[in-house]
């Protein structure tokens, strides 16, 4: 079963998660065919940038907890997007969880809809935003990370732009986009390498310097007495056993 359906438009090649049975949540096979599909355009010279979209009314739901992916993988496909030489652009009118945000912050640019919602979860369930906080945490505004990463709160489209989280809020995600589309296609591959290397620098320092570490941490976080009971309370739809 593919998971990630590709279509291609004038340069532009659109990855959207497909994955709608789970929320488009980060499975090891998820991770594994988006990366495969991010290097095919890396290597493709008609591709000038990928967008990174997704069917139903979730973006990604974060890491499936059934059955979620090695860490170290999820952390592989995060530096992929970027690293990668070509612009990823993110459309999001839908939902955004946990892992996801790691995903969407890789991006270089993202656009958001109104219908699209926000949720550090990790904390609720024994973890923690531990190895996406690579590509977030250089991206959103220290305080509101502070609040959304120890409260779990869900946000809108609205306050992810204000935060950094996204570059856009939009009422019309596709309108929205046009221009930004349009000036990737006017772009030389070689001016768009280079430009991208400058913006995403302190990112690519960030996976360098915490990778193995934060890879680690969320590795242990996971098999904790504490995350089974969240994610064992999670999956029964009930309090887990610290909620006061």
């Amino acid at each position: 079963m593919t998971l990630i359906r590709a279509d291609h438009e004038r340069g532009i090649t659109a990855l959207a998660l497909d994955s709608p049975a789970n929320r488009n949540a980060l499975s090891a096979p998820l991770v594994a065919e988006l990366g495969e599909a991010l290097a095919r355009c890396a290597g493709d010279a008609d591709v000038r940038a990928v967008l990174l979209t997704h069917t139903g009314g979730t973006f990604c739901a974060g890491a499936d907890l059934k059955a979620p992916p090695d860490p170290a993988a999820f952390v592989h496909l995060m530096r992929t997007v970027v690293e990668l030489p070509k612009p990823v652009v993110a459309r999001v009118t839908g939902h955004v969880r946990a892992g996801g945000l790691g995903l969407l912050a890789a991006c270089d640019i993202a656009v958001a809809g109104p219908g699209s919602s926000y949720a550090f979860t990790e904390a609720r369930l024994g973890l923690a935003p531990a190895v996406i906080s690579m590509p977030v945490l250089p991206r959103m505004d220290p305080r509101a990370a502070s609040r959304y990463y120890l409260t779990g709160e869900r946000f809108d489209a609205a306050e992810a732009a204000r935060t950094g989280l996204v570059t856009l809020a939009a009422d019309d995600v596709d309108e929205a986009l046009a221009p930004v589309l349009d000036g990737l296609r006017r772009s030389s591959p070689q001016g768009l390498a280079a430009s991208k290397a400058l913006v995403t620098a302190t990112v690519a320092e960030t996976f360098d310097r915490w990778s193995k570490e934060l890879t680690a941490r969320s590795a242990s976080l996971f098999a904790s007495a504490e995350a089974r009971e969240g994610v064992t309370a999670f999956l029964e739809r009930r309090d887990p056993a610290w909620v006061l």
